[in-house]
């Protein structure tokens, strides 16, 4: 943690110039606290000119973090983020109350609501994959409303900025109940279902639970032909305990940072994977996290194909976390879908490639 509270006044240039992210703070230290003495005078004058040039960048980053108004409820960690449109959606998430049958009160679900309401087309819920939140549709979310597309980004229980903290299921069915609550209580309309990695095996559970609130259906890069969460629903309460916390851990996250992007700079890389790991910070979320892990997760693979809908499959061909002939695996077991690949993209196009998902999800839905 001491590291990482470091880099966060490292300009992005001192990447560039190390290949390991580890060797961060030792060029640090080289420009502040390693100082020959037999150079004195003229290392002294490096150091205040480079001290000056960080304090510079950190007010401007500062200043521009500061101008966004956040919701009170995010993290404090929030202030971190540097990436304009991962701010800019952060500042835009609301809670709305969704009551369910295992709820004794409303759960404060966060999600951010379109501004662009009953346009003739179906509207879109956007499901983000394991363990994240809505801010992965950051880069995407602002090129759907100008496409003019009703979209709702919706944090999947256990995940996102949803208040969490006395509920006692966190597992698909839980997961599921509260999608369709939340469905009924604000969309009312059959709907687009968009799911990402994860996101995708939580489409399609939905999809054949309530086959008439969903029209069409988009899966991108989804993880649909995994075991659930394998010999971790298994684990002792306090081994699962232990792996939650490996999972929040910060190499664990840049390392995956490095796995699901195609080429991401490394002076992106420590900010993504503060985006990618803010809600972790939320109350209850190693609780929430645990029972996922013990439940078994998402078992969908042999039900794909009863999934009856259009479905369009949007397929980044860098991806190496998923099987390279998942997309092959799709077009056999749904009769209705058509594949769209997009090169040199990893494992989230709606991330890396925001232009090309946004320009085949809006035709998909035109059609």
């Amino acid at each position: 943690m001491e590291q990482a509270s470091m880099t966060r006044v490292i300009p992005s240039f001192t990447y560039s110039r190390v290949p390991g992210l580890l060797k961060a703070a030792p060029l640090w230290e080289s420009y502040g606290f390693a100082l020959a003495e037999t150079r004195k005078t003229f290392r002294s004058m490096c150091v205040h000119r480079k001290a000056k040039s960080f304090r510079r960048v950190k007010c401007m980053i500062t200043a521009d973090v500061d101008a966004a108004t956040f919701p009170s409820f995010l993290p404090p960690e929030v202030m971190e983020l540097r990436d304009i449109n991962a701010r800019a959606l952060a500042s835009r998430i609301i809670r709305l109350p969704v009551q369910t049958k295992f709820s004794e009160k409303p759960i404060m679900t966060s999600c951010v609501k379109p501004t662009i309401m009953n346009n003739g087309f179906s509207p879109l819920l956007l499901l983000h994959g394991f363990d994240s939140s809505c801010l992965e549709w950051r880069n995407a979310y602002h090129k759907l409303e100008e496409a003019n597309l009703e979209s709702w980004a919706f944090d999947v229980l256990g995940w996102g900025f949803s208040n969490s903290e006395d509920l006692a299921s966190f597992g698909v069915e839980a997961k599921r109940e509260h999608l369709y609550e939340f469905w009924k209580s604000y969309i009312r309309r059959p709907m687009v279902l968009v799911g990402a990695s994860l996101g995708g095996a939580v489409a399609i559970d939905f999809t054949l639970a309530y086959p008439e609130v969903v029209s069409k259906l988009v899966l991108i890069n989804a993880q649909c032909y995994a075991e659930g969460t394998g010999k971790m629903a298994t684990f002792p309460k306090l081994l699962a305990y232990a792996g939650v916390s490996i999972l929040k851990s910060v190499f664990l996250r840049v390392y995956a940072n490095t796995l699901v992007y195609y080429k991401v700079p490394w002076d992106r890389i420590i900010d993504q994977m503060k985006i990618g790991r803010l809600h972790c910070f939320m109350p209850g979320w190693t609780s929430a996290a645990v029972d996922f892990m013990l439940s078994g997760g998402y078992n969908v693979a042999s039900c794909v194909s009863e999934v009856k809908k259009d479905t369009l499959i949007i397929w980044g061909k860098e991806d190496i976390i998923l099987e390279k002939d998942t997309p092959q695996k799709f077009m056999q077991d749904l009769p209705n879908a058509k594949v769209a690949y997009i090169d040199e993209c990893g494992h989230l196009p709606h991330v890396e490639k925001p232009d090309n998902v946004v320009a085949l999800i809006s035709e998909f839905c035109s059609t």
